[in-house]
């Protein structure tokens, strides 16, 4: 039986991926990143899908804006 995702913060997304948690935010709010919403209205994140994300599965979406100029 497989047991249910865990659901990460955006801080805890954000270190993962080493930017700011406005930064995952804002690509939640893009579509960049799927997010659920707590009954308080805070965002979480599948960490399956996280994974997923930062693995570089081929049916995830891996191209993110940090809002830095490169």
């Amino acid at each position: 039986m497989e047991t249910e995702d865990r659901l990460l913060t955006p801080g805890e997304v954000a270190t993962l991926f080493r930017v700011d948690p406005k930064t995952v935010t804002r690509w939640a709010a893009a579509g960049r990143i799927g997010s659920i919403r707590t009954p308080g209205g805070h965002r979480r994140f599948r960490e399956s899908e996280v994974r997923a994300l930062l693995e570089g599965d081929a049916g995830a979406q891996t191209t993110f804006e940090t809002g830095n100029a490169q």
